[in-house]
Formats: structure tokens, C-alpha cells, sequence
């Protein structure tokens, strides 16, 4: 089964990572990835992420000052049909600090699962390999889906910046 039929049956949440191998078209994600924001722009698949994720995405653009870069990423994350850019309420901020409190995961990575679960996603989808399993909450790494040549050279913990 593909990644994006994997992903059916709700909205998917997805966290930083997609989109900076989406936009900077990295090499070895780049073909996991595509599919899942094509199916979103069609409308077979809705999708969500926190509005944390357009500053982390923004942070080595600006930094670099690549402006065209960050207007990129912010054009993805606030004009694309079928995906939601959740703002970071307070209602979420206390869900993620008693995610944070009962599993010991990081502050951002607490609060993009407090997001998906806020919008009853049933699956969240990233690279991050010591994100904790929670109830209702499926949580998808894209390295499972790499053709099998690939798999072998992807370290646990992703990062193609």
C-alpha cells in the first residue's frame, strides 16, 4: 500500500519535514513526498499542519537571506487548497504540555501532535523516529516508504538540510 492511501480516511497531519523536502527537492524524499501534496492539491487528501511549521520553515531562509525562499514556503503554507495551517491556540498549547509531561517529547514536536489530534487526524506523518505512539493517533514515518534501495542509507533521524 502506498503512502497516500495509508494516509485516507481523515485529514493527515504533517510536520516540517515534508515541506522542506518538497520545496528544496530533496533527492531522497522528494518521491514520497510529491505524491502526498498532489493528492492534497487535487482534493483526495486534506491535510493539516501547525502554524509552528512556517516558522521553522522560514528560520534558514531568513537567516541566509533568501527571501524568495521564505515566500515560497509561506505561499505553501498559507494559499494551498486542502491543507490547513492550524494556528497555535491555547487550547493546543495546554494539550501539548500534558503531551510533553506524560511522554517527555520536545515542545514543538508536542505541539504538532497536539494539532493532529486537535483535528482528529488519524495519522501524522514525519521523519522524526522518536516521536511517541499515542491513542487514536497513528504516526507514519516517511522512511518506511523510501523504495527499498534507499532505506539502507537513511540514518534514524532524518535531516537533508
Amino acid at each position: 500500500m502506498g503512502l497516500v492511501e495509508e494516509l485516507r480516511g481523515g485529514p493527515a497531519a504533517l510536520d516540517t519535514s515534508l515541506f522542506i523536502y518538497l520545496i528544496e527537492e530533496a533527492p531522497t524524499f522528494l518521491p514520497v513526498v510529491e505524491p502526498v501534496f498532489t493528492a492534497i492539491a487535487d482534493g483526495r487528501l486534506a491535510a493539516v499542519t501547525s502554524a509552528l511549521t512556517l516558522l521553522e520553515v522560514l528560520v534558514v531562509p531568513l537567516r541566509h537571506g533568501d527571501v524568495a525562499l521564505a515566500r515560497r514556503y509561506e505561499a505553501l503554507l498559507t494559499h494551498s487548497r486542502g491543507l490547513e495551517l492550524v494556528d497555535v491556540s491555547r487550547s493546543i498549547l495546554r494539550d501539548a504540555a500534558a503531551l510533553r509531561a506524560a511522554t517527555g517529547v520536545r515542545t514543538p514536536d508536542a505541539i504538532q501532535l497536539a494539532t493532529a489530534l486537535a483535528h482528529r487526524c488519524p495519522a501524522f506523518l514525519t521523519n522524526d523516529r522518536q516521536l511517541p505512539a499515542l491513542p487514536g493517533l497513528r504516526v507514519l514515518q516517511l522512511a518506511d516508504f523510501l523504495p527499498a534501495r534507499h532505506r539502507r542509507k537513511v540514518p534514524p533521524l532524518v535531516s537533508e538540510r
